[in-house]
């Protein structure tokens, strides 16, 4: 049991450590957590060893390589073999339904139809042909995106929204950010294939979890367990609880429950950037902007509404055109950027 419980740790630690990360990255707090972790570090680590540790995360993280694709493709394959292997014959001898067997398939083969859109559309790359169309889509703010910017790198004019991308060495139009998933930037022409991506990801996930979880229940029923007594160290009789209705079922079935908290623990995460995606979308911003034009600078990313004091103005998004509007301008980007020629 003392296993199951550390297991059981560590999957709680993994969502707690991303909501933290999430909350404290736009603070200078973690910052100064970062650097002091990286001062203790470099005091321990040997030198070349530190010097073959940044080498590996400069690959990772910051060269466009397929690292991350080939890791994706594995953990997708390890989850899907383990429901065929086990998962999907053992509820078929249980009578379920087959149709519900049969959705993680299909959300599957979606998943890797958007997965390979997004991984193959070109993300919005501001060139010269289309500099002069580009720099009319977006208005100005003159504060988060000044007119007449020019890019260092590209040596383009940069229209407002975009940004240039380090690991791809190109400028982005309506940057959203680089996921090394894809390996791909998300932009202006691929943000709607990303959405369908993660939520068909998210929902794949869910779907494997739920299947798994009423596998187990659905066994643990029909074998009577839970009216079983057992044995306890003292040698007192038992009545089988919970906790040890998982400890035998973790015994009995380890894979099965190893994979059920792994996509379980998945689908809350996949969820909740899935949620904070959409709510960019339906308020048309961008990661890059969200990050940028925090709260207490929103006068950078935010027009005033009206001509009231600093103190006390109202402000607005200047690039929200309403929710249907906002999620048009993504799933539909050639009309928007028609009607703005």
């Amino acid at each position: 049991m003392d296993f199951l419980f550390l297991f059981l740790c560590y999957l709680a630690l993994m969502p707690i450590g991303v909501v933290m990360i999430c909350i404290c990255s736009k603070t200078r707090s973690l910052k100064g957590l970062v650097w002091g972790g990286a001062q203790l570090f470099s005091c321990i680590i040997p030198e070349c060893l530190q010097r073959a540790i940044q080498r590996l995360l400069h690959y990772f993280l910051h060269t466009r390589n397929h690292a991350f694709i080939i890791l994706h493709l594995i953990l997708q394959g390890m989850v899907y073999t383990e429901y065929t292997w086990e998962i999907f014959g053992y509820c078929r001898e249980l009578e379920f339904s087959l149709y519900y067997l049969l959705l993680p398939y299909l959300l599957l083969f979606v998943n890797l139809c958007f997965f390979a859109l997004t991984y193959v559309t070109n993300p919005g790359t501001v060139t010269k042909a289309n500099e002069l169309l580009l720099l009319q889509v977006y208005e100005f703010d003159e504060v988060m995106f000044l007119k007449n910017t020019r890019c260092p790198t590209c040596d383009l004019r940069k229209p407002a929204r975009s940004k240039h991308c380090s690991v791809c060495n190109r400028c982005v139009h309506r940057f959203d950010h680089h996921c090394v998933w894809v390996n791909n930037c998300i932009g202006a022409w691929n943000t709607g294939y990303f959405l369908i991506y993660l939520s068909t990801l998210t929902a794949a996930a869910a779907s494997v979890t739920a299947v798994s979880a009423a596998f187990l229940v659905q066994l643990a029923i029909l074998s009577d367990l839970y009216l079983e007594t057992y044995i306890d160290d003292l040698g007192h009789p038992q009545v089988v609880d919970i906790t040890f209705l998982v400890q035998y079922l973790f015994l009995t079935f380890p894979r099965i429950v190893f994979m059920l908290g792994f996509v379980l623990i998945l689908s809350f995460l996949l969820g909740g950037y899935l949620c904070f995606a959409l709510y960019l979308a339906i308020t048309n911003r961008t990661t890059n902007e969200w990050y940028r034009g925090d709260q207490a600078q929103c006068q950078h990313y935010l027009r005033p509404a009206g001509p009231l004091s600093p103190k006390h103005r109202v402000c607005r998004n200047i690039y929200s055109h309403g929710v249907w509007g906002n999620l048009g301008e993504i799933f539909l980007p050639a009309a928007h950027y028609e009607k703005n020629k």
